[in-house]
This record gives structure tokens, C-alpha cells and sequence, in this order.
């Protein structure tokens, strides 16, 4: 028994000394250890701690822009790591160029940056060296790295605008595109739909159904899925179950009065003035028809929004309460004295008083109230589940031991059914491999799954059987398709022969001096494609949505060139193509530093970032 104990001991010291050997290498306790660099370009250190708050600002912002957490596990599945890591080589490709060329930023330059940021001064304005020492501090840098960085910042912008600084665009470049964009057509259309068309659509028999299924298979084909089980538990499974005591009920009505009754209210507007005079003379002139109240905003320099002072109760209004609730919707009264001079109010709006008892409130509160609970009782629940799965249990044991319900899902890109409507459970599904233990995650509301990769199955066409009626649906489709097209094509063959669009007995429809970028009301997107690849006095169809168009090209006109919007547009147009140039420009001036640079990444370094991060 002790030379048990004996072994057991030595084999424990051997491991910890291990560990703290393959640890202590790394620094990720916090970042700081004895590797203080993911990576060098051209003898400039990629800092672990500038890469690792790079990745957690990229984060955040992913959290914020979509509403829900991501890991760092699957931000790294969209390469996420890679992108920031590309980024910060890039930049410090950029900061060794300049300082091959020599650009830096001098100290008074320095000195002055450093001044002028916000979060260095105090209260009265002056800089705060303990502000500019606790900043630093929290931020993770000292004064030297943190100056560095501000003339590495400034050299990169100096180099930036060297290269791209004067780059333009010929001038004809943008009249040559306002021309395209500005050019104009009118054009006339007759529009064929199963109501014109002259021969029924009857209805397949089988035979002809499965000659058009396996001629038009890809049509019919069902998508790649990931065959998944899951458990799933959401408030709206437990409402039924919360019970609220009235007591509880009227609480929570007491509390949101507010919102269940609110007094009468008006919209109103009010515009102030200097004095009484001034107010009574612009009433006198609404009143009389001389002038509106919009003109009188507009004759201040103001717009609607700036005079526009929402909804208000009588007790709201003060003083203006009688004379503004006693006005009809759309009178002007005035001038009434408030605490920023004389003014006279306009009406927009009456919201007659709103008043919801206890019990036309009830369900509303009791599901508000049901579903919160609902949500601490599933968070009541959330490591007792956990642990099931901890210690081995399949999801079936957690459907059968817990509230969880059990259930299957072929899931695929397009799947937004019952479960496979939560997006935070469309991202897990189409990450998780069939390695993966199943783990608890949470729900947008409140709800809580965890799921397993039974396995995938591949793309392939669905049984005729099963979707006969689907076929049946397309091929009718198609058959009214073929007939339009027949019948648009012998209406032109006939307007060739100098019949009238007119005379065709169609519904038909003009459009005058419409642009590439117009807009015609119940029309696909490619009848103006079309009608711009016409020439003028050309007929051509159309076949689209069931739907089959004859249209005749009457004219083309030029873009005005003249135009005041035009020319506007042609100055924009001259800008942001100078930009896109000069951007372009900086990109590869930028990829041939970095192509040049001598790169050196340490994965191990990046690996320890990474785990950190998870």
C-alpha cells in the first residue's frame, strides 16, 4: 500500500511540473507572460494584448449588430480570428514602411495630440496627468507603448494620404456614366394574363405528369439537411401551468396605470415669437387665409419636427390646456404666454381618453406575468439539466426526466419552422458536428435547448407520390407560360404587320421618359432591362410571372445634361468614384508591402489567445 501511495505521489508532481512548464511558456493567465507577441512583420511585434482586444472589440460589435451573443467558437467558424489577424499585419507592414521613408510624428505634435484627448483632462479643460495615468493603466499600456502607437497612427495616416492624396477621376468618367444613367424611354405595353389568353389550361393525366417530373427533376429536388434531435423547453410551453394570484394581478395593473388609462391627449404644434404683437399679426394672417402655419415655421429658419411637440395631456399643456383643447384638428390658437415667450399652438390630433379596467386588462397581465415566470422557472432548471448531460445522460433521458420536450429536425439553410425559427438555434445547427456533447444553450425568449447531429442527408429529388399535386401546380404553370409566350409572340408578328397596340383590345399601359433607375407599379424587375436593350419602334415581349408583356418601344431621349439634379449628380458621382479609385489605389500599394514583408506568426502564442477567448 505505500509504494502505492509512493508512485501515486511522484506520478502527481511529475504532471504538475508539466503543466506549469507547458503553461508558464505562454503568459495566458492575463496576457502578460513571457510571450508578449502573437506574431512580428518586418521586426514590428503584433502585441498579444492589441490582437486579443481586437478579437473581443469584433465581438462585441457582432453582439450588438445581430442582438445575441457570439462566441469566440463561432466567430472563429467565419474566420473571424484570421480576418483581424490579416488586418493587424497589414497594419504593421504599413508602420515598418514608414519608418523605412522616415515618416514620424515630432514631439510638440505628440505633445499636442496627447492634450487634446477628452479622456486626459479635467474638469476645467486642463490635461490630468492622473487621468492620463489611469487611463493607460486600464487600457493595459504604459505612457511609452500608448505614445509609440500615436506616432505609429500618425506616420500610417501620412504615408496613407501620400499615396492617395490627389487621385481623381476624369470628369469624363462621370458624364460618361450620368449619359448611361440619365438616358430616357417611353414605351407602351400590353399586358397578357390567363384571363386574355384565348386557349384553356386544362389538367394532366399521370402519365404526363411523370414525363414533366423527370424532365424538370432540378425543380423538385429537397435540400442537403442535418438530420438533428433536440430538447427544447420555451415559456409558452409552461404558461398553462403559472398560476397568478389576483393579488399579484392587480399589482401589476396598479403599477402600468399609465399605460391602461391615459387622460384625453392633443397633437400639437407651437411656434413662439418675440412678442404678443408679432404672434396676434401671424394669427390674423392664418385666419384670414394669407398665410399657413407651415409658412410661418418655414419663414423662421424651422422645420414641422422642430416645432412639433408630440402628444399632451390638459395638465401637460399648463396655461394653453383650455384654449388648445376647445380648438377643432387643424386650428391655430394663440397667442398664448409660456415660459419661452407668446406662441401659437395648431391641433393635428385629438386622442380621445383611454381607460382599460383590471378585468379587460387581465389576460394581458396574466400572460406578461405568466411568461416572466415562466422564464425564472426555466432558469431554475438550466444547471440541474446541465448536470444531466454532464454525467452522461442522452437527450432522450432529459425529454423523459425533465419539463424538456423531445423532437427531430431535418434542418437545412431554408428552415425556420418551430424550433428552427430561433436564429441563435439556426447558428448552433449549422455549426455542430456529431463529435459534439449536447449542452444547454439559450433562447431569445427566455427558452432553453440543447441538440445532437444525428447525421446528414444528402440532397435528392422528392418522390413523385409524395408531391404529385406539387407537380401538377408547375406543370399547369408551365403550360400557361408556353401559351402567353404563343399568343404575345402572334400579337407582335401582328404589330410588325402595322396593327395598333391600340387596337389589340388589351389592357395597355404608357410610360413617359422612364430612367434605367425608374419605376413601373406591378411590373417585374427586367421590363426596363428589357425596354433599355430596345431600339427604338422595336417590339419584343417579355415572359415573366405568368404573366406575358408586348411592349413597344416609342422613343428615346438622352440624359439632360443640363439639369441642375443632373449636374449635382454628376459631382457626386465624380467624388465617390475618386474614392473608390483611391481606395483601390491604397489596397494594393498596401498588399505589395505586405507581399514584401518579412511575416512571422507564433501559433503557439495565437493558440493561447484563442483559449483564453473561449
Amino acid at each position: 500500500m505505500s509504494e502505492k501511495r509512493s508512485i501515486s505521489k511522484s506520478l502527481m508532481w511529475v504532471l504538475m511540473g508539466l503543466l506549469i512548464f507547458g503553461l508558464g511558456g505562454f503568459g495566458i493567465t492575463n496576457l502578460g507572460g513571457a510571450v508578449q507577441s502573437v506574431g512580428s512583420v518586418d521586426g514590428k511585434d503584433i502585441e498579444i494584448d492589441a490582437y486579443y482586444r481586437a478579437v473581443q472589440d469584433q465581438l462585441s460589435a457582432l453582439q450588438a449588430q445581430t442582438g445575441q451573443r457570439i462566441t469566440f467558437t463561432q466567430a472563429q467558424a467565419f474566420g473571424l480570428d484570421r480576418q483581424i489577424l490579416g488586418t493587424l499585419v497589414a497594419e504593421r507592414a504599413l508602420d515598418a514602411e514608414a519608418e523605412r521613408l522616415g515618416l514620424s510624428m515630432g514631439d510638440e505634435n505628440l505633445r499636442r495630440e496627447v492634450l487634446s484627448i477628452p479622456a486626459f483632462q479635467s474638469l476645467d479643460g486642463s490635461f490630468d496627468r492622473e487621468a492620463y495615468r489611469f487611463a493607460l493603466q486600464n487600457s493595459g499600456m504604459n505612457e511609452t507603448e500608448f505614445e509609440n502607437s500615436l506616432r505609429e497612427d500618425a506616420a500610417r495616416g501620412l504615408l496613407q494620404s501620400a499615396i492617395v492624396g490627389g487621385v481623381e477621376m476624369p470628369r469624363t468618367y462621370a458624364n460618361a456614366l450620368l449619359a448611361y444613367l440619365g438616358e430616357q424611354r417611353s414605351f407602351t405595353m400590353a399586358i397578357l394574363g390567363e384571363a386574355q389568353l384565348e386557349t384553356e389550361i386544362g389538367t394532366a393525366d399521370e402519365a404526363t405528369l411523370k414525363t414533366f417530373y423527370d424532365e424538370n427533376i432540378e425543380a423538385f429536388m429537397r435540400p442537403a439537411t442535418r438530420d438533428i434531435t433536440y430538447v427544447a423547453l420555451v415559456p409558452s410551453m409552461l404558461i398553462d401551468s403559472v398560476e397568478i394570484d389576483d393579488a399579484t394581478l392587480k399589482a401589476e395593473y396598479d403599477a402600468r396605470d399609465a399605460e391602461f388609462n391615459q387622460p384625453e391627449r392633443r397633437l400639437v404644434e407651437r411656434l413662439v415669437f418675440g412678442t404678443s404683437e408679432e404672434a396676434a399679426n401671424a394669427l390674423a394672417d392664418v385666419t384670414a387665409g394669407e398665410t399657413s402655419f407651415e409658412d410661418l415655421v418655414e419663414a423662421r429658419g424651422l422645420t414641422l419636427a422642430d416645432v412639433d411637440l408630440g402628444d399632451l395631456s390638459a395638465d401637460e399643456l399648463s396655461d394653453a390646456s383650455v384654449p388648445v383643447f376647445a380648438a377643432e384638428t387643424g386650428e391655430v390658437v394663440g397667442p398664448i404666454q409660456t415660459d419661452l415667450g407668446p406662441a401659437l399652438f395648431r391641433v393635428n390630433a385629438v386622442l380621445e381618453a383611454q381607460n382599460v379596467s383590471f378585468e379587460e386588462a387581465l389576460p394581458q397581465l396574466r400572460d406578461a406575468l405568466a411568461l416572466d415566470r415562466a422564464r425564472r422557472v426555466i432558469d431554475a432548471q438550466i444547471n440541474d439539466i446541465d448536470d444531466l448531460l454532464a454525467g452522461g445522460a442522452s437527450l432522450e433521458d432529459v425529454a423523459a426526466e425533465t419539463d424538456m420536450e423531445l423532437g427531430t429536425i431535418n434542418f437545412h439553410a431554408g428552415s425556420d419552422e418551430d424550433i428552427a425559427g430561433y436564429a441563435g438555434f439556426r447558428q448552433v445547427a449549422q455549426t455542430v458536428t456529431e463529435e459534439d456533447f449536447p449542452q444547454i444553450e439559450q433562447l431569445e425568449d427566455g427558452g432553453i435547448y440543447a441538440l445532437r447531429l444525428d447525421g446528414t442527408t444528402d440532397a435528392a429529388p422528392a418522390p413523385f407520390d409524395a408531391i404529385k399535386d406539387e407537380v401538377q401546380a408547375a406543370w399547369q404553370q408551365d403550360a400557361l407560360n408556353v401559351a402567353l409566350s404563343a399568343q404575345a409572340n402572334a400579337i407582335v408578328a401582328e404589330m410588325n404587320a402595322g396593327t395598333d397596340i391600340i387596337a389589340l383590345g388589351l389592357p395597355v399601359f404608357t410610360e413617359q421618359q422612364l430612367t434605367r433607375g425608374g419605376f413601373v407599379p406591378d411590373a417585374p424587375e427586367a421590363l426596363l432591362d428589357t425596354v433599355f436593350e430596345m431600339t427604338e419602334g422595336e417590339v419584343r415581349t417579355l415572359n415573366v410571372d405568368g404573366r406575358s408583356f408586348v411592349i413597344e418601344l416609342d422613343a428615346i431621349a438622352p440624359a439632360d445634361m443640363e439639369n441642375p439634379e443632373n449636374a449635382t449628380l454628376a459631382n457626386l458621382v465624380a467624388q465617390q468614384s475618386a474614392q473608390a479609385l483611391a481606395q483601390d489605389i491604397f489596397q494594393a500599394y498596401s498588399n505589395h508591402i505586405r507581399a514584401a514583408a518579412d511575416i512571422e506568426i507564433d501559433q503557439h502564442a495565437l493558440a493561447a489567445v484563442h483559449a483564453q477567448l473561449q
